[in-house]
């Protein structure tokens, strides 16, 4: 056996591949792609869900029966979002416990969400609503977020990181009470929503304070009284 026959025996023949089987091979090796129109009403619904809850948490005691109404329905398209996001359009699919989890801890996160972007949007005209929404807002989303990542422990809320969230939290209470009362004693600025909070006009009241009250002087009439009538003379001569 000659050398160029031994060296056609230790290396393989490979046919090239075609271009068209090069393209399918390569096709089937990326990952499928979500569609564009899922992943749009996903993204968006976490935004308008968190910002109809966001505005009716605020506004809520102006119209209790209305701003409820429209929380429930903030919180049903940010679920829906969720279910979009976490269900449909992932390629592993959690089992029924975790499926549990996510919907709830979505559904905290949301109002967690809102409570925070709510009361800072509002603050002026809610000083002492947002005092206690905003902090409240940071430490709800904290957890709920925590809860709902999966590639994240439980554990971690207790963290140094939470507590640093639970100090920031802290914080931002005390600080917008003396805000909060700091605005209170000079009043003005914001938009008006029409509270009760705010003092009706008075228009029953002048602008300037009365004179004393004085005695009026007594003034007699210029309208003259009846004419007296002459005295009747009877001298006996009746009749002429």
């Amino acid at each position: 056996m000659t050398s160029v026959q031994l060296s056609d025996a230790r290396t393989p023949r490979t046919t090239p591949d075609t271009p068209a089987a090069g393209r399918a091979a390569r096709r089937r090796a990326q990952p499928r792609q979500r569609p564009l129109a899922a992943r749009y009403l996903g993204y968006v619904g976490y935004f308008v869900g968190a910002g109809l809850i966001s505005g009716a948490v605020v506004h809520h005691p102006l119209d209790p029966d209305r701003y409820t109404r429209i929380a429930a329905y903030g919180a049903l398209v940010f679920l829906g979002a969720t279910v979009l996001n976490e269900f449909l359009l992932t390629r592993e699919r959690p089992g029924l416990p975790r499926l549990l989890v996510v919907i709830g801890s979505s559904l905290l996160l949301s109002f967690g969400i809102g409570m925070l972007s709510g009361g800072l949007q509002h603050f002026d005209d809610f000083p002492a609503r947002g005092t206690v929404l905003v902090p409240a807002g940071i430490v709800v989303s904290f957890v709920a977020y925590v809860v709902k990542d999966a590639d994240t422990p439980t554990c971690r809320i207790f963290s140094l990181l939470g507590l640093t969230v639970l100090v920031v939290a802290a914080l931002a209470f005390f600080g917008l009470r003396e805000v909060a009362a700091s605005m209170e004693a000079t009043p003005g600025g914001g938009h008006s929503h029409g509270t009760a909070e705010e003092p009706a006009a008075d228009d029953h009241h002048p602008a300037t304070t009365p004179s004393p009250a004085t005695t009026p002087a007594p003034h007699t009439t210029s309208r003259p009284g009846p004419a007296a009538e002459p005295p009747t003379h009877s001298d006996g001569h009746a009749g002429h």
